[in-house]
C-alpha cells in the first residue's frame, strides 16, 4: 500500500522545479499551491521555450483549461521534450469533453503519454470513449461511474489515472486505491483541480513511482484540505486557509490510513 508520508517527505527533500503549463484562471493560485506545499513554479508556456525548459525541469504540468492553438503547440513541445529526457509530466485533460478544439488537443497529448492523468469523472469517460455527462469544466458522473474507464486507460495508455471527486481513485491498470478526505469547499474555490495535477507533478518529480505519488499529492490535499475546512467560513476565507494547510501538513499528520484498497 501506497504510504503518503514517505512520499511527502520525498517532495519536500526534493523540492523540486515544476513547469506549468496552465490556464490564465489558475496561473496564481497554482503557483501559490506548490510554493506552499514545498516545490517551486515555473510558469512556462510558449513554444519557443517550453520543450528547451521542460527537459531542464523536475517534473511537467498541462493544463488546458483555457486554450488556443500557439497554447496547444507550447503544451505539444514541451509534452515531447519530456518524453525524450525521461522527465515526468502530468495532463489535466479540463473539459476535454466539450470542443472539437479540446478532444484534439487532448488525443495528440495523450499520444505524447503523460505519465499521470487526473482528471474529474466526466474527463476520465470521454477519454475512455464512453459517454459522459460533464457541463462545462463541471464533472456529471460520479467517481464511482468513472473507475472501470480509469482502469482501462490506464492499461492502454501506460500512465497512472487519478479520478477526483468526494473520494479520489488512483489506478495504474493494475494496482487501485481509493484516498479520502478533504472539503466540500474545495470545489467552489476555482483552480483547486487544476493546482492538484501540478501538485501530482511535484510528487512525481521526487517519488520514483508514479503511482505513489499521484497517491502522496492527492493525500496531502485531502489533508490540506480538511485542516482549512475547520478554520473557514466559506469559499473566500477557505483559499489562504488551504494554502498555509498544505503548507502545515506533515510526513506524520498527512494520514496514510485515508488510502485504502479499491
Amino acid at each position: 500500500m501506497s504510504r503518503p508520508s514517505r512520499s511527502l517527505a520525498a517532495m519536500r527533500d526534493a523540492a523540486p522545479l515544476v513547469q506549468c503549463i496552465t490556464n490564465f484562471v489558475a496561473m496564481n493560485f497554482q503557483a501559490n499551491v506548490l510554493l506552499a506545499a514545498g516545490a517551486a513554479p515555473a510558469m512556462v508556456h510558449d513554444p519557443e521555450e517550453s520543450g528547451e525548459f521542460a527537459a531542464i525541469a523536475g517534473a511537467l504540468s498541462v493544463n488546458i483549461g483555457t486554450l488556443s492553438p500557439r497554447w496547444v503547440s507550447g503544451m505539444l513541445e514541451a509534452a515531447a521534450a519530456a518524453g525524450k529526457s525521461g522527465t515526468p509530466w502530468v495532463l489535466d485533460p479540463v473539459a476535454c469533453f466539450a470542443t472539437g478544439l479540446r478532444r484534439e488537443a487532448t488525443s495528440k497529448l495523450m499520444q505524447a503519454r503523460p505519465t499521470i492523468l487526473r482528471g474529474n469523472a466526466s474527463e476520465i469517460l470521454a477519454i475512455a470513449g464512453e459517454s459522459s455527462s460533464g457541463a462545462g469544466v463541471d464533472a456529471g458522473d460520479s467517481v464511482a461511474a468513472a473507475e472501470a474507464a480509469a482502469r482501462a486507460v490506464a492499461a492502454e495508455a501506460g500512465c497512472v489515472v487519478a479520478v477526483t471527486g468526494a473520494v479520489d481513485f488512483v489506478t495504474d491498470g493494475e494496482r487501485a486505491v481509493q484516498v479520502s478526505g478533504g472539503s466540500s469547499l474545495m470545489p467552489k474555490v476555482t483552480a483547486t483541480g487544476c493546482s492538484l495535477s501540478a501538485l501530482c507533478a511535484a510528487y512525481a518529480a521526487a517519488v520514483e513511482d508514479p503511482f505513489d505519488a499521484t497517491v502522496g499529492a492527492l493525500a496531502h490535499f485531502a489533508a490540506a484540505g480538511e485542516i482549512a475546512a475547520g478554520r473557514a467560513v466559506g469559499p473566500g476565507s477557505f483559499a489562504p486557509a488551504f494554502l498555509d494547510a498544505l503548507a502545515s501538513v506533515a510526513p506524520e499528520t498527512i494520514g496514510d490510513d485515508r488510502v485504502s484498497a479499491a
